[in-house]
């Protein structure tokens, strides 16, 4: 899918201003005495910090370092922590386990994701990641890699994964529910057609959100205002495509996020595996303001042409970043 959007097309939605009706219902932000930004999510009721603690990289430092930033991030106001069931082995939700202890958990909002296709695989993970987690529930479960078109088939099929999600909601293992895909918007509109076949409504959606997306396949051009008016949660991931766009020298990271934090989101998740970047993604959070329309659009002059044939978004065309390609096995 490409973006077939007109310029003027294009700025009003990554500006926000084609959603205004949606927006002006939804509680404006708030902030913290540290400068975190505080928002709706989606139409639960729940009011979480815009920027997320991205779960993959909490496996890259020690594990000391790893539990001390994920107690930073809480104690300056991060609520919103990202995870997954399959990230490095499980090591990802075990450091944040235990990162969650003596009174952490109370301060959190914690997601994690499922590779699971059918009932029994995915049921199995949630309860891992339960146990994992040392906690008696996960707030936000979420359909992992959403990738191929037929997954919202899977997702939905009898004896599929949904079946897992709704028994794990209705014994209060889990409170919401939603989906995450990083390859093509056609991919996650499937699902949401999917849902509605199935008279289902999805909480939150997770999709790769940055300054290289609105030219090349773009989930913020194309799904971004479909989840908005379904007042679905708009979780934007890969805000620096896992560092990739840094390497275009077009934007600088502090770009990249407020550039993410303008969109409709309400989560911008970002991976920190040292004190220096969690700093980093507080900054951001600190410095953000709303953007002019000049502003952006700055920023989609600079990088339309490195953005053209997504070389710095190497999840939506290669198979580098798809665990589930990888790994069927996680898939049961």
């Amino acid at each position: 899918m490409g973006g077939n959007l007109d310029r003027r097309q294009m700025l009003n939605v990554i500006a926000g201003a084609g959603l205004a009706a949606v927006a002006t219902a939804q509680t404006p932000d708030t902030r913290n005495a540290n400068g975190m930004i505080y928002r709706q999510l989606g139409s639960t009721g729940e009011r979480v910090s815009a920027i997320g603690l991205g779960g993959y990289h909490i496996s890259v430092p020690s594990e000391q370092e790893a539990i001390a930033i994920v107690r930073s991030a809480l104690d300056r106001g991060i609520t919103f922590l990202d995870n997954c069931w399959d990230y490095a082995d499980g090591v990802s939700e075990i450091r944040m386990g235990k990162a969650l202890r003596n009174g952490y958990r109370q301060k959190a909002f914690l997601m994690t994701k499922f590779d699971g296709r059918k009932k029994q695989a995915a049921a199995q993970q949630i309860d891992q990641s339960l146990q994992r987690l040392q906690t008696d529930h996960i707030d936000l479960i979420q359909f992992h890699e959403n990738i191929r078109l037929d997954d919202p088939d899977r997702f939905f099929a009898q004896g599929g994964a949904v079946e897992a999600v709704i028994a794990a909601k209705q014994s209060g293992k889990i409170r919401y529910i939603g989906f995450t895909g990083h390859k093509d918007p056609l991919v996650h509109e499937r699902m949401l057609e999917a849902a509605k076949q199935h008279n289902f409504h999805f909480d939150a959606c997770q999709m790769p959100l940055n300054p290289m997306d609105a030219h090349f396949r773009s989930f913020a051009n194309h799904l971004v205002p479909k989840l908005m008016k379904e007042g679905i949660a708009v979780l934007g991931m890969k805000p620096m495509g896992s560092g990739l766009i840094l390497k275009s020298k077009t934007v600088t990271p502090l770009e990249c996020l407020h550039y993410a934090l303008n969109l409709p989101t309400s989560v911008v998740i970002t991976g920190c595996d040292s004190m220096k970047i969690l700093d980093q993604a507080l900054e951001a959070a600190r410095t953000f303001r709303p953007m002019t329309d000049a502003e952006v659009s700055a920023i989609l002059d600079k990088t339309q042409a490195a953005a053209a044939n997504g070389q710095y978004e190497l999840f939506k065309v290669t198979t580098m970043f798809d665990g589930t390609i990888q790994n069927p096995q996680w898939m049961g």
